[in-house]
């Protein structure tokens, strides 16, 4: 079987090296000349307007996946035309505008933080005193990162907030949460479902830099929960694939905050902590195989390498270290690779965490 993948960054090359033992062969579809993905597969090179170009990508192929929610939905429609396309083009669609994503946890019957749109600063002076403050002024599309966001903590902000999102909005009231959790799992062709352990993320300027999986103190209910949120969406979307669903723990409650609608940064643990990885189970699922235990092995955590990578020897030299480099050009706020830690206890995890987030702190 032949897949193809929207998209060649780093999400990409590691769908493509899980691909490989499974006797599939990967071509990427990128318009950057160096993604990272066409290290290790056959890259097409071309912008994601040149239909012609998608053609050529689509010749010989069984199937076409993503890696990135922001793949023009034009491209992945033109696709679907000749060839199965999974997630399937509106699911794509969904993730894309952060309204259209509400609304699909609205209809779905999952709370989420109070919500408006917005699309002039005249909406925005009116929105902000129904929402309340503080408040986030979020950009609809293309924001990720923390990218296109803007904290409104006083009337006083409503310009400055303006000034620098604008155009078509959402404002969200500010949420007190206790942590933020997300949600990895996976449906196949058949409405088979795999359920990743909830786990812990932990962000700086908008960046996740810390996964803990799974979450310290993770109760049966609480799992329960964040499964039941991922089953009504993956149902509502009529969905194939892996899924992620970011979610903010306030007390028992979890609210959805974003959807993915692809493998996801916090799942990346699974590579050396769950008995099949979610790049695994994501091509599993679209080329329609059964899917893989999503149960995980041991206590991992894992640490996004941004903007600069330790020397190697020093990684592997910590016990349970897993290092995972994307073959990219270091640059302020990139991501480089990630390290996952495993051990055999939480206490064991502690120690030897703290020893690759010195190394971070030295090579920075």
């Amino acid at each position: 079987m032949k897949i193809g993948i929207l998209g060649g960054g780093q999400l990409g090359r590691m769908l493509a090296l899980a691909a490989y033992p499974l006797g599939m062969r990967v071509r990427v579809f990128d318009p950057a000349a160096d993604a990272c993905a066409g290290q290790v597969t056959e890259h097409v090179c071309a912008p994601f307007g040149d239909e012609a170009a998608l053609r050529r990508f689509a010749a010989g192929l069984d199937v076409v996946t993503f890696e990135w929610e922001n793949v023009p939905e034009e491209a992945a429609r033109l696709l679907a035309a000749e060839l199965p396309v999974r997630p399937s083009p509106a699911a794509l669609a969904a993730a894309q505008d952060r309204l259209a994503e509400k609304n699909l946890f609205r209809s779905a019957g999952i709370e989420t933080a109070r919500f408006l749109p917005v699309d002039s600063l005249g909406d925005l002076e009116s929105a902000v005193p129904a929402i309340g403050v503080p408040a986030v002024l979020k950009s609809r599309r293309g924001g990720y990162d923390g990218k296109g966001q803007y904290v409104v903590r006083s009337v006083a902000d409503i310009e400055a907030a303006w000034a620098a999102v604008g155009g078509a909005c959402i404002v969200e009231s500010f949420v007190e949460f206790e942590r933020e959790l997300s949600i990895v799992a996976a449906r196949g062709l058949g409405g088979e479902t795999r359920f990743y352990p909830l786990v812990e993320n932990r962000h700086r300027d908008g960046i996740l830099r810390l996964t803990l999986a799974p979450a310290p103190g993770l109760t049966p209910e609480l799992q329960a929960a964040g499964e039941s949120i991922a089953q009504r969406v993956m149902e509502t979307l009529e969905y194939t694939g892996v899924i992620a669903i970011e979610l903010f723990q306030c007390g028992d409650k979890l609210l959805a905050n974003e959807l993915a609608t692809r493998v996801h940064n916090s799942g990346h643990w699974t590579l050396d902590g769950a008995a099949t990885s979610q790049f695994e189970n994501h091509m599993r699922a679209v080329a329609g195989l059964p899917l893989g235990d999503a149960s995980a092995c041991r206590p991992t955590a894992m640490v996004n390498l941004i903007g600069a990578v330790p020397a190697t020897a020093k990684v592997l030299s910590v016990e349970g270290a897993h290092l995972h480099l994307y073959g990219k050009e270091p640059r302020p706020g990139r991501k480089l690779g990630h390290v996952n830690v495993t051990a055999a206890d939480e206490g064991q995890l502690q120690r030897r965490l703290k020893a690759v987030l010195q190394l971070l702190e030295e090579a920075s």
